[in-house]
């Protein structure tokens, strides 16, 4: 790095603002791996659920801990992927657009997570086409990117537009080992609230797309992390950010080492055991966005507190 990137890397560094975050997230109580439904699963290898429950508490604790807000829906006996809390839905401004699962597996989630979002005060949308939440559907600024090829539907882009009446930019994925858009771009920077900034930034793993798609990214997102292969194939990218700490496993030590060039602080979270299941942080983790008008996101650290030993099922922290 030359001198005149060093410094504009320290400038940028200074300007991070880790923004207050809410989550819903749900206790591995009942995680196994009985199914294969993506290349990370294999009934024959085994789980141990109290080791994902350790991991998981870490992830909860590690929110807590930097400011942030959970909350918790209550996990259900026979189905193990609930845990996949991003998988449940899409939330903007206080309106929550539920899933319909591309596997039969999993369908018997969508009822729960569309019956907490109603329960908490949300505007339930219905979905009519095939789409898997946030697992697929990501929120850049003002921009709402929505993956295909594998899981979610494309005819899906055209009702994610219309319910939220936002630019829909259709990416399509073609390795399936990312078979979510989640697992191959970590949106870095949220802008919503005081200290967001002006034009949000991501990462991404370029070969989990087609040219096409690979295009369209270099043209929105110029300055884009462009994230080593070995670190995608680490799950890497399956990654939450609050705009300063970004958090990601272990093992993406290169995208460590870029998230650090551009003024971020990876927070590292080991949820390997999660990724028997084909899921890591940001699989566990579903963004609940505010109404307009309601309280604003806003510096993180206001709500912090001491991290319980463990996680009430259905409690909110």
């Amino acid at each position: 790095m030359s001198l005149s990137e060093t410094a504009t890397s320290q400038a940028v560094a200074s300007d991070r603002i880790a923004q207050h975050r809410r989550y819903l997230m749900c206790k591995p109580t009942y995680f196994t791996v009985s199914y294969e439904i993506n290349p990370w699963m294999h009934k024959a290898v085994p789980t141990d659920t109290a080791k994902a429950v350790r991991q998981w508490q870490t992830l909860y604790d590690t929110y807590l801990s930097l400011g942030h807000e959970v909350e918790l829906i209550d996990p259900v006996e026979g189905l193990p992927d609930m845990v996949y809390t991003a998988n449940g839905g899409f939330i903007i401004d206080g309106k929550a657009l539920g899933v319909r699962f591309n596997v039969g597996e999993r369908r018997g989630e969508e009822r729960p997570f569309m019956d907490w979002f109603a329960a908490h005060g949300y505007e339930v949308v219905e979905p009519v086409a095939v789409q898997e939440g946030e697992g697929d559907i990501l929120l850049v600024g003002d921009t709402i990117l929505a993956g295909h090829g594998f899981r979610s539907s494309i005819d899906s882009h055209a009702e994610i537009a219309r319910v939220f009446d936002r630019e829909v930019v259709s990416l399509r994925l073609v390795n399936p080992s990312f078979y979510h858009l989640d697992t191959a771009i970590t949106v870095l920077d949220p802008v919503q609230g005081p200290g967001g900034v002006e034009h949000a930034n991501i990462a991404y793993l370029p070969s989990a797309f087609d040219d096409d798609s690979r295009r369209v990214l270099e043209q929105r997102y110029p300055d884009a992390i462009r994230v080593p292969e070995a670190d995608g194939q680490a799950f890497g990218l399956n990654a939450a950010s609050d705009g300063r700490n970004v958090f990601i496993s272990p093992r993406a030590t290169g995208y460590d080492a870029l998230l650090r060039d551009r003024g971020y602080n990876p927070v590292h979270v080991d949820l390997s055991e999660l990724l028997l299941g084909g899921g890591g942080i940001k699989c566990c983790t579903l963004e609940l966005r505010p109404a307009p008008g309601a309280a604003s996101d806003s510096t993180a650290g206001s709500t912090a507190g001491s991290a319980p030993d463990s996680a009430p099922d259905g409690g909110t922290r």
